[in-house]
């Protein structure tokens, strides 16, 4: 059989055309910051740095670092208590980040109930705190009996969306990605492929993870978490820079309401930015080191599927959290794709890597930067790794307007994703 090439362009190209153009209408944040998008902004726009020592690590021996970023006391009384018995810390942090973006995006119960809106929200692991608190109590006598009806949902590993589902009546489609640093961006990126296909019309999409020392520990075993500044907090972790020793753990959860245009304009409710591109590639070269060859190919079909060139992109909102390997791969990968002069710069020097939140948190970010033209800089970078190549660095608050970003996240495993984001005033 002989496959008309021409013939499947052209339908490939009649099917991308039937595309709807998805947009972002609200979004939550709960963050090391605290609660709300404008004391995330505050904070990464002050630069002040959010990392500080952490006296619960010293009790677990043979863990080497002391620091991280965890979130501020909240009110989660402000959830029902029948839908808190199913919830642990992290999945409060992202109902509370929902009830954020579905308020800025004029979302309500009705519209939630109607099936024309899904959720994609994960974590990484669900809760290691619950987990860890049953275990101690379960290896004592090996007895189920003071365990809770409630304790599998919060346990399991589609917990965040579930409970996200379950709070604000949702009944479309559900997804729950866990891909460790990569799990909230690919819940925008499938989000946003469920609305484009014609599926849903509304997706509440992101990530949450909480604070737990075997966390830190698990980067620590890998050498890849920071120790160097345990007396010195606010000045790590340090992406894409000489002096930098490692990641610093964090916790949070972002929120993002996604729409097809059409209902955003049929609604009335203000639009902040466009997905314009998603990409999503495994790397199977090795499970733990990443590869600047895979992160660039993942920039590149974002871009092919945004229909852009390197040189509309403003502003690349790296991943890089501060280790040596992922720093410098994401740095020529950067270079090779955009050259020397589109500003680039990492917010894990502010509130150290969120993990399944970062994502989120970071796009909410790169978003307000290009609403509010200000770019923020890495914290901590002093002096460049001279292995990473000569890009434009931001190191101080630049004002600058920016009409298109590009967002990566890359996580272990070999998961890498990139998501191009256009500012839109409601065109």
């Amino acid at each position: 059989m002989v496959l008309d090439r021409d013939l499947i362009s052209d339908q490939s190209r009649r099917k991308n055309m039937t595309l709807k153009r998805v947009v972002i209408t609200g979004y939550g944040a709960v963050s090391p910051y605290g609660r709300g998008v404008e004391s995330l902004m505050d904070g990464l726009l002050r630069g002040l740095s959010t990392v500080r020592y952490q006296p619960g690590l010293e009790s677990l021996q043979g863990l080497r670092t002391r620091v991280g970023a965890t979130v501020p006391s909240l009110d989660e009384k402000e959830i029902p208590r029948h839908f808190r018995r199913s919830m642990s810390k992290l999945s409060i942090y992202a109902a509370l980040a929902a009830t954020d973006a579905l308020q800025q995006a004029g979302v309500d119960a009705a519209l939630c109930a109607s099936g024309r809106v899904g959720v994609a929200a994960g974590s990484t692991l669900a809760s290691t705190t619950v987990t860890e608190n049953f275990f101690a109590d379960y290896l004592c006598d090996h007895s189920i009996e003071r365990m809770k009806s409630t304790l599998f949902f919060q346990l399991m590993n589609h917990t965040c969306a579930s409970n996200l589902a379950q709070v604000f009546g949702i009944r479309g489609r559900l997804l729950a990605p866990s891909a460790a640093c990569a799990t909230s961006s690919q819940a925008l990126g499938y989000g946003c492929e469920m609305i484009a296909a014609g599926h849903q019309d509304l997706m509440l999409c992101g990530g949450a993870d909480e604070f737990h020392p075997l966390s830190c520990a698990t980067f620590d075993i890998l050498n890849a978490a920071s120790t160097a500044y345990n007396d010195r907090p606010d000045q790590t972790p340090r992406p894409f820079c000489a002096d930098r020793d490692g990641m610093v753990c964090a916790e949070g959860a972002g929120i993002l309401v996604l729409e097809c245009l059409d209902s955003a304009r049929r609604r009335g409710v203000p639009i902040l930015a466009e997905i314009l591109g998603f990409a999503s590639c495994c790397d199977p070269g090795s499970i733990a080191n990443p590869d600047a060859a895979v992160m660039e190919s993942c920039m590149r079909q974002a871009l092919q599927q945004a229909q852009l060139e390197p040189a509309a992109v403003g502003y690349v909102n790296a991943h890089a959290t501060g280790t040596e390997q992922g720093d410098v791969a994401e740095a020529q990968a950067i270079g090779r794709v955009f050259g020397s002069s589109t500003p680039v710069s990492s917010l894990k020097g502010h509130m150290g890597h969120t993990l399944a939140a970062c994502g989120a948190l970071e796009t909410i970010a790169t978003v307000e930067m290009m609403r509010q033209a200000k770019l923020v800089p890495t914290l901590n970078l002093s002096r460049p790794d001279e292995r990473c190549p000569a890009l434009d660095y931001l190191v101080s608050p630049r004002q600058q307007g920016c009409e298109v970003a590009m967002k990566n996240n890359f996580a272990l495993g070999g998961v890498n994703t990139s998501l191009v984001l256009r500012r839109t005033e409601d065109d």
